[in-house]
């Protein structure tokens, strides 16, 4: 049964950029009314992707890399100053009467690593222990800096309840990775074939849901229109340029290996969209989580666009020796 579910799991992660396109045009075509049982829904979900996550990782792990945090500690100001500053700019270049809007591309901006990240800097042989660690690290500290950058920058112009904020940040993210790590631990890595069969399969099936009920919570929200094409064209460069300063960011380190400018391009490039959607639709006006959903189009799409530049270059440094001994 373990092995069923597992080829699911293969499967489905080889396909989810087309499990999320699916999820929000489930959304966008059945719009949701508000609710308080679907945001709980949502988040509660959410808690459980976490944890399954976490399974794959313990406290030794986590510390293990911590011993040499220098990178980490990089890509998380990448993520944290320099990544909300770029979006906050872009917000008001364009959208300079729109403050809700604003809060969308700053939240898209702040939110956590995408766990997806780890999944990508596998598949172009990166370093996929730096990229573990710089998710979990950024999961456990996010309830503290996402709430403190939106006091800063946005607080004078948007009414956030940062308690609320904070309490629905540590049921969704730190407490499932600390337990999840917890049970790692203390069933020695026994679980780990239940996090790549069973617990794999249903947290995709959970990421569908979340992504659905929240694409369906802000369709009433979108005008399909021709504001609607600038407001995914800003999008699109604003996912563009996190993948760009995640390969900028790399020329200060001392010792620039490939694995590591891999692992730093998806760590700082990918968000976690589907943590931000719940996040806004849950404790903001629906307004704000529609930028913030909206980058899911284009989220999964130029991470295949990076593995393939990343391949293509690959092939072009294998040619070099056949040339030169030609």
């Amino acid at each position: 049964m373990l092995d069923y579910f597992a080829c699911w799991n293969q499967w489905l992660g080889r396909r989810m950029f087309f499990v999320v396109l699916s999820a929000l045009l489930a959304g966008f075509l059945m719009p949701l009314p508000h609710s308080p049982v679907l945001a709980t829904t949502a988040v509660a979900l959410f808690a459980y992707m976490t944890f399954i996550t976490a399974l794959d990782t313990g406290f030794r792990d986590f510390f293990h890399v911590l011993a040499r945090p220098w990178i980490t500690i990089w890509m998380l100001l990448l993520i944290h100053v320099v990544m909300p500053l770029v979006a906050w700019g872009a917000g008001l270049l364009f959208y300079p009467h729109a403050p809700l809007t604003r809060l969308g591309f700053l939240i898209g901006a702040a939110i956590p690593i995408g766990v997806t990240s780890i999944i990508w800097t596998s598949v172009v042989r990166g370093d996929v222990a730096l990229a573990l660690v710089a998710v979990t690290l950024d999961t456990l500290v996010s309830p503290l800096l996402l709430p403190a950058f939106i006091a800063l920058v946005a607080g004078r112009e948007v009414h956030v309840d940062y308690v609320r904020l904070l309490v629905g940040l540590l049921w969704m993210v730190t407490i499932p990775s600390l337990a999840g790590m917890a049970v790692n631990d203390l069933t020695r890595r026994r679980l780990t074939g239940f996090s790549h069969s069973v617990g794999g399969f249903t947290s995709k099936v959970a990421l569908f849901l979340v992504v659905f009920i929240n694409a369906g919570a802000v369709a009433p929200e979108i005008n399909w229109n021709a504001s609607l094409l600038k407001l995914l064209l800003v999008i699109l460069l604003l996912v563009m340029s996190g993948y760009y300063i995640g390969y900028a960011g790399s020329f200060v380190l001392n010792e620039r290996r490939r694995d590591t400018v891999a692992a730093m391009i998806y760590n700082v490039g990918m968000r976690n969209i589907s943590f931000g959607a719940v996040l806004a639709v849950a404790y903001f006006p629906a307004a704000v989580a529609v930028p913030v959903t909206l980058a899911m189009i284009f989220q999964q799409p130029l991470a295949a666009v990076v593995s393939y530049l990343f391949n293509r270059f690959d092939r072009s440094a294998a040619c070099v020796p056949e040339l030169t001994r030609r």
